[in-house]
């Protein structure tokens, strides 16, 4: 790799930020792809590039081009589920996002609610969600769902990510629980900010049932991944 590229490279995964090398496995030429552009000798048609902007939205690795000469390598952690309260939904949700390739981190201060979770690959925290989640660095690559149905909690959650990088937030409740919610949204300044919230949470598959919501729910944050 040459200097220059590593340089970009090294600087973008310490800023934690995606990437994407593409080497030509017949000569080694390379070029680097990022949210600033592409950069790098491998020149690379519009069809090139599109591949790899696909990739690294898909944070897969693979070959590109009609004989797989080009190799795509991805650097970015995997896209994370931070989920607002350990309650019946989550524990459909949770196990649900991991097959789908997401870390998932479950934030629960209630005790009680805290001991009875517990569920392979996810990771509970437990605390309140203005205490722990300027701790988790929510960026571009974060969704979030608030599912306790608590103002106390959801809105602490709410109140920290409204106008950060999260590209996906969503928040359990009716439309008349929405309302409240917008209006003390507004109390706190953030107004400019509550239509970011996908409320009532979920795609409108017409399910009533937990683990329902929970296909809704993971089906509209794919959906905005892929939209973003």
């Amino acid at each position: 790799m040459q200097n220059d590229l590593f340089r970009q490279l090294s600087g973008l995964v310490l800023e934690n930020k995606p990437a994407a090398l593409a080497t030509r496995l017949s000569d080694g030429l390379q070029c680097l792809m990022s949210a600033d552009g592409v950069s790098g000798p491998l020149p690379l048609d519009a069809e090139g590039r599109a591949g790899m902007r696909k990739l690294l939205a898909e944070r897969r690795c693979a070959h590109l081009g009609p004989d797989g000469g080009i190799f795509v390598r991805i650097y970015a952690r995997p896209y994370r589920l931070i989920i607002i309260g350990a309650v019946h939904i989550a524990r459909y949700l949770a196990p649900m996002a991991r097959m789908a390739n997401f870390e998932v981190i479950v934030i629960e201060p209630r005790q009680a609610f805290a001991r009875m979770f517990d569920i392979p690959g996810v990771r509970l925290v437990a605390g309140w969600p203005d205490d722990v989640l300027p701790q988790m660095g929510v960026d571009e690559s974060t969704a979030i769902a608030t599912l306790t149905h608590d103002p106390k909690i959801d809105d602490a959650a709410l109140a920290m990510i409204l106008s950060g990088p999260a590209f996906y937030i969503g928040s359990l409740g009716s439309r008349r629980t929405h309302e409240k919610r917008v209006r003390r949204m507004a109390e706190l300044g953030l107004e400019g900010f509550v239509d970011r919230i996908a409320s009532p949470i979920g795609l409108d598959l017409g399910g009533r049932e937990p683990a329902e919501i929970a296909v809704s729910i993971l089906a509209q944050i794919i959906q905005q991944r892929y939209a973003a």
